[in-house]
């Protein structure tokens, strides 16, 4: 018997349900840090612009972590 996966296909469904509940969080909090960092923008607060980037960009980098995981995942 051989085995084409680690995970059988329950556990993968799982797995993948878990990766898109923390997607949806982490684009929540992107789109809750543009909205703030915009009215801190506008308000006259230039200097939380450059952390709230940096902190978008780490959000992006997790996301593009999880999507690469999951194209290991279906090999």
């Amino acid at each position: 018997m051989t085995r084409s996966s680690r995970f059988a296909r329950s556990q993968r469904g799982t797995i993948v349900n878990g990766i898109l509940s923390v997607v949806l969080v982490l684009v929540i909090l992107q789109l809750w840090l543009l909205i703030a960092t915009m009215n801190a923008y506008l308000g006259g607060d230039y200097d939380i612009v450059v952390p709230a980037a940096l902190a978008s960009v780490f959000c992006l980098l997790l996301n593009l972590g999880l999507l690469r995981y999951l194209y290991v995942l279906e090999r």
